[in-house]
């Protein structure tokens, strides 16, 4: 009997000797070349190989003085822009680009053409555009010929100057009087809606601005056709807005003219709400019908002033239907901002917009502590016909929204601030560098709202499956207007969130993260970064090469799949058999469980799978195991959690 448990023990060892043979032979069995180089990611002068700005780095700069005066009977803008324009490039401007938003809503557009028969969510109105006149472009300096060339393609406009802006620090003007209709829809990111106590107008892209020109695709002239967001460069916001006198205006920035808009009672309250951490009414709900009596100005108009220095964009809203109150915001540095929230009576109550300040205090505040100083003013969240909207210091959200949603949407619009308001990519190109990086940032702060009021299982990676193999999905990095309305959300949110939740809690690990994270926002708050200047600015500060990850996971439809072979005893020890079955290579965290009860963990890198897609690990151990998992926690999004335990019979419990 001794003789046949020899001979087995013999016999296993020798197959399993062959097998290894066998398998580490196998060096081209790799799916779709899972280690091969990304792209030539090679640095420059103005973006170096270590992901940073360059020392010849450069972005031009808008400046913007703009006035505007709302009729709330046409439900028409009408106003004013003279731009600042300065030059920081390498080369002299014959012309300049810019952006006219509102010319989405004509029929003939190129965002109404190509929106479906049944709609989507960036439907709009059709019965707007701009009115563009008196336009002057001109050199700054003396005796320098004035330019009135313009074209007007789409929702794009060119410019030309009667001579060159001139390279690196060149200075020219544009001025225009501009005029359109408010669209009702307004692709569910600006518009109007009425409520009982009269019109909530929330106005973005409610300016003629100007187009980036940068170091990799020269001037970014995409049209605005839905999916595809913004991409703006920085400078200096000076507007007015005149309203009737009845209403209510909140604004990206500082109101510059608080004495001539606000009355004795309200100036008070705004100052108590400055020092206050609890929200403090500045209208009441008691208020809102008959606040007016009390104005500077019982009839006519009245003028806001407002002001915002170094930021991408600026919005505001207007109403007589606001109740607004406002909070504290305390920074890390020991700096304040202000909190507000505007919203009608309809939203008004504790389980809906009543809590809204306190949500948007808690986000800036977590954000600011977490990641990287809030920069601005205030914060304002307005209630409005739209799902969802984000602008530097000013958010658009349901006001049908409550609870958990809530939270969920302030949060998410608050968090756009830092993606891509302070660190300004390209939303238009690259959706995944804004959308995708606030998803990953929102889950931090659910966790941090009152200890976990609400929830956010992003981290349950597992719960994404159906959407990670279906057959019609694509890749994170396809372009938001080329990507299907139904791929959006899980490609552009969910997918590149779950790739940073793995890196941060499975692959990297939280301490080296976040200090690559926080690296990459201020090496690159208020300038441009692209795709390229992450993977290298995060892979030099973590230092790991992650071309497999980047090429996997964000420019493929790969998936993960690493299963346990067996587990057999090898002498003293045991060898645990895994296999890479999916298309993306990962590090392998094995929790090892002993005869007495004891877990140990044990995390195999990811150079394992180098030369094939088997690998025998030769498990040291002084106790007998008893049971094998792949990541106990479930943070990999693995497609397949049928193959990740030894024995198998784990499964059934």
């Amino acid at each position: 009997m001794r003789r046949i448990i020899l001979l087995k023990k013999i016999l296993l060892s020798t197959l399993f000797l062959c097998s290894s043979m066998v398998y580490g032979q196998q060096v081209s069995d790799h799916k779709d070349g899972a280690f091969t180089e990304f792209g030539y990611r090679q640095g420059s002068a103005y973006r170096t190989a270590s992901g940073k700005p360059g020392p010849s780095y450069w972005q031009n700069r808008s400046d913007y003085e703009i006035e505007v005066e709302l009729d709330e009977e046409a439900h028409t803008i009408k106003g004013k822009v003279t731009i600042a324009y300065t030059n920081n490039s390498p080369e002299d401007l014959e012309f300049v680009w810019l952006h006219l938003e509102q010319n989405r809503f004509t029929p003939d557009s190129r965002g109404t053409l190509t929106t479906p028969v049944q709609g989507n969510r960036y439907n709009g109105d059709i019965d707007g555009g701009y009115l563009i006149e008196n336009l002057k472009a001109q050199i700054v300096g003396r005796n320098k010929a004035v330019s009135e060339e313009f074209l007007i393609s789409d929702t794009r406009m060119r410019v030309t100057f009667a001579e060159p802006i001139p390279s690196n620090g060149g200075k020219g003007t544009i001025s225009m009087d501009f005029s359109y209709k408010i669209p009702e829809k307004g692709m569910d990111r600006m518009g109007r809606v009425k409520v009982k106590d009269g019109y909530i107008y929330a106005l973005a892209q409610w300016y003629p601005k100007l187009a980036v020109f940068d170091d990799v695709t020269g001037w970014n002239t995409d049209p605005y056709l839905g999916a595809g967001e913004f991409y703006l460069g920085y400078g200096d916001f000076e507007f007015k807005v005149t309203v009737p006198y009845d209403h209510i205006v909140v604004a990206s920035g500082e109101l510059v003219n608080p004495g001539q808009v606000l009355t004795k009672e309200q100036l008070r309250r705004m100052k108590e709400a400055m020092e206050s951490d609890e929200r403090v009414y500045i209208i009441s709900p008691e208020e809102v019908t008959d606040y007016a009596s009390t104005r500077p100005k019982q009839e006519g108009s009245l003028t806001w002033h407002f002001k915002m220095n170094n930021t991408r964009d600026v919005a505001f809203a207007s109403s007589k239907a606001f109740i607004w109150d406002a909070a504290r915001i305390n920074l890390p540095s020991g700096k304040k901002a202000m909190a507000q929230s505007v919203y009608p009576k309809e939203s008004d109550g504790d389980e809906a917009w009543g809590r809204s300040t306190e949500y948007g205090k808690a986000s800036v505040e977590h954000y600011s502590e977490m990641w990287y100083e809030y920069p601005y003013p205030v914060a304002v969240n307005v209630a409005a016909e739209i799902n969802g909207m984000e602008y530097p210091g000013l958010n658009f959200c349901s006001f049908r929204s409550k609870g958990a949603s809530l939270w969920g949407v302030t949060d998410h619009e608050f968090g756009h601030n830092w993606f891509p308001m302070i660190v300004g990519s390209n939303e238009r190109r690259h959706a995944w560098m804004d959308e995708g990086f606030n998803t990953f940032i929102n889950y931090y702060s659910y966790l941090a709202f009152n200890d976990g009021e609400y929830t956010n299982n992003l981290i349950q990676t597992r719960r994404y499956i159906n959407q990670l193999t279906n057959k019609e999905r694509e890749p994170i990095a396809t372009h938001p207007d080329r990507t299907q309305s139904n791929n959006l959300g899980m490609s552009a949110y969910m997918k590149p969130a779950l790739g940073l939740i793995m890196l941060r809690e499975y692959i990297i690990g939280e301490e080296r993260f976040d200090k690559a994270f926080k690296s990459y926002i201020n090496a690159w708050a208020y300038k441009h970064p692209q795709p390229t200047d992450f993977f290298n600015h995060f892979e030099n500060a973590v230092g790991e090469n992650l071309d497999w990850f980047w090429k996997g996971w964000f420019y493929s439809n790969a998936n993960i799949d690493i299963a346990i072979d067996g587990v057999f005893p090898y002498g003293p020890n045991y060898v645990v058999s895994l296999s890479n079955k999916g298309e993306l290579p990962m590090p392998v965290l094995l929790e090892i469980t002993y005869e007495d009860g004891e877990k140990e963990r044990r995390m195999l890198p990811v150079e394992i799978w180098f030369k094939g897609n088997q690998w025998n690990h030769l498990l040291r151990v002084e106790k007998k195991v008893v049971a094998v998992e792949i990541d106990p926690d479930k943070v990999m999004a693995d497609i397949n959690a049928g193959n990740d335990k030894w024995p198998a019979s784990l499964y059934a419990d």
